[in-house]
């Protein structure tokens, strides 16, 4: 199942289950469409508190949609039942600003102090563009730029962004379609020459490096959930714990209900 490009589950529980049982640990996006798909951070209780505050100065990067009790690993609210520490396809773990790799399941670094926070994904919206008539962009790249996020005790770090390709008429309607998804990075924070933003589309954190833009294609750039991941090389937490970049999780709440009327 892990090389499926768009596994079939029959619902999002079958998907959590066959992550928690290390049957599947790819890409999330798309998997199951309709519901909101979130990113995740996790610390320790010490150092929650100034990236709680991080991620209030820092909204479109970073809007919150759950933060969980210390020690608790199960959600109350996105996703009732569901455990962090195996419910995920793939995290992303460093130590004091140190990548240390990624892996399947969490169990063993989970502690009593361990925080949760889940924050919206742009990918929540790409059904709602396809819909709209918005055709899916070829990939949807990750993308370090040389904008800086308002600092909150030791976290602060370079924005990241998803950059999706797109037609002039499409830019416009993506962009007012996803002002509605205010938990999920919202409208586009730039359109148009990745150069503006800093952004180097020969070394992305996700996606295949490009050379060169197709004529006629617009890039448009939302806010990233992979943001947090990069406040670590500042702020050195002892232990954070994230999802792996396009590996977010899915939770039951549907995307075309949490969000702006």
């Amino acid at each position: 199942m892990n090389q499926f490009e768009t596994p079939v589950f029959a619902n999002v529980q079958e998907h959590r289950l066959a992550c928690r049982k290390g049957q599947y640990s790819g890409p999330t996006g798309g998997v199951i469409p309709e519901n909101v798909l979130c990113n995740l951070v996790v610390l320790p209780q010490s150092e929650a508190y100034d990236f709680l505050v991080y991620c209030m100065r820092n909204p479109k990067p970073c809007p919150v949609i759950e933060v969980f009790d210390p020690g608790d690993p199960i959600s109350k609210f996105a996703a009732p039942g569901a455990d962090m520490r195996t419910d995920l396809s793939r995290y992303a773990v460093s130590r004091f600003g140190e990548s240390q790799g990624t892996c399947t399941d969490i169990t063993e670094l989970w502690a009593q102090d361990s925080v949760a926070l889940l924050m919206g994904s742009s990918l929540t919206f790409d059904h709602a563009l396809q819909r709209a008539g918005v055709k899916a962009s070829p990939e949807v790249w990750v993308l370090k730029t040389s904008i800086q996020t308002q600092k909150a005790g030791r976290f602060s770090g370079p924005l990241i962004v998803t950059m999706r390709w797109m037609t002039s008429t499409q830019a416009i309607i993506a962009t007012q379609l996803t002002a509605r998804f205010a938990w999920n990075h919202g409208s586009p924070i730039h359109i148009g020459d990745p150069a503006d933003i800093g952004a180097d589309l020969e070394q992305p954190i996700w996606g295949k490096p490009v050379d060169e833009i197709p004529k006629g294609i617009v890039p448009v750039f939302w806010a990233c959930g992979v943001t947090p991941q990069f406040t670590a090389e500042s702020a050195k937490p002892s232990l954070m714990i994230t999802h792996a970049p396009s590996h977010g999780f899915i939770t039951d709440l549907k995307a075309d209900q949490y969000c702006l009327p």
